[in-house]
């Protein structure tokens, strides 16, 4: 098993990013057909996320995102690559601005 533990400081407030969490999650789900569930706390969230291979976490708070995730056998073998595809996504939803607010709740 391979193990994949990424960590990216933000500077949105907990309302936003948790937004920016929503993208992820939505991202995760469509593109790699994960299984998300988001429970949302006082100080922070954890979104739990998995597939044939894949199981982790992702932690978002006030002031960073981080992602742990345990790769099967399998992957394993494409950690570098999986963990690289990660990095992309998370920088690109980290560089935007955060989504307005449409009346959605987590």
């Amino acid at each position: 098993m391979a193990d994949i533990h990424i960590e990216r400081e933000h500077r949105m407030d907990l309302a936003d990013a948790r937004k920016t969490a929503a993208l992820w999650v939505q991202q995760a789900e469509d593109k790699f057909d994960m299984r998300c569930s988001y429970e949302a706390g006082a100080e922070s969230d954890e979104v739990t996320f998995t597939r044939s291979g894949v199981s982790g976490t992702l932690k978002v708070s006030h002031d960073k995102f981080e992602i742990d995730a345990r790769l099967g056998f399998l992957l394993g073998a494409f950690k570098e690559r999986i963990e690289s595809e990660i990095l992309k996504n998370l920088d690109t939803l980290l560089a935007q601005p955060a989504p307005s607010s449409s009346g959605e709740t987590l």
